[in-house]
């Protein structure tokens, strides 16, 4: 899937979550000083940053099929080769990592398994592909809430409950699916303080993503009432959004 959105609008709606899970999804991966990473679908560039600050830039390259995710990492991390490259086609050299590594992407791949298979080819043997996506299934995503309340006020919803890699076990097994070994799983926690409603709502107001597309896809008494439902499900503010992240990693 490729957005169609300018970096600052992925970065209101998902990077204040994505943020705080580049870390120790870096960390489950086993990211350290030496290595070479490549960071695939990496969007603005919010787990490239964290590969840079263990790796430096010239051990680091990424790729993401947007081009205005690629125009804005480019700008922002200077020194880094940024490619625009689907994850089923990396334009790298067999086993050219040490570790390669995709936050939040493999449910949006038209083809995770093609896309994996790419991400163990550019790995070298020994090397580790990594991966995470959030329990969209499990409704323990950061859009646990929009999508409940989605449900609720009736149409025709398309959420991301049934996409590769969101329910429990699934990326565990795409890894095995292409010959990766030693195949470990966990489940990464996030949480993100909202000092308002407004805070919360906004973002999904600029038309990122499946959640994006629906808002925009409804009239103005629907998405009222959405907005609504919403507010009435939530906490009084200040509140927080905990979600938590399927992860797995496997050696080639």
């Amino acid at each position: 899937m490729t957005f169609a959105v300018g970096a600052d609008a992925y970065e209101a709606f998902m990077g204040r979550y994505s943020r705080g899970l580049s870390a120790p999804f870096a960390d489950f991966a086993g990211i350290v000083a030496g290595q070479r990473a490549l960071d695939v679908g990496c969007g603005p560039g919010i787990l490239t940053e964290e590969l840079i600050a263990r790796l430096g830039a010239d051990a680091v390259a990424a790729v993401d099929p947007s081009p205005s995710f690629v125009e804005a990492a480019r700008a922002r991390l200077p020194g880094v080769t940024v490619a625009e490259a689907s994850a089923e086609a990396l334009p790298f050299p067999d086993e050219a990592f040490d570790a390669t590594l995709a936050q939040l992407v493999v449910h949006f791949m038209p083809d995770p398994v093609a896309g994996l298979q790419e991400m163990r080819r550019v790995t070298r043997p020994g090397g580790v592909v990594a991966a995470s996506v959030w329990d969209h299934a499990g409704g323990r995503g950061p859009l646990g809430v929009f999508w409940r309340a989605a449900n609720e006020i009736g149409g025709e919803v398309v959420d991301e409950s049934r996409m590769p890699g969101t329910r429990e076990g699934h990326l565990a097994e795409l890894f095995e699916a292409v010959g990766l070994r030693e195949i470990a799983t966990t489940v990464l926690t996030v949480s993100r303080e909202h000092p308002s409603f407004d805070d919360w709502w906004e973002p999904y107001t600029l038309g990122v993503g499946p959640a994006g597309a629906f808002v925009a896809s409804l009239d103005e008494r629907r998405r009222t009432g959405l907005r609504e439902r919403c507010h009435a499900m939530l906490p009084e503010a200040p509140f927080s959004v905990t979600a938590r992240a399927w992860t797995a990693r496997g050696r080639v």
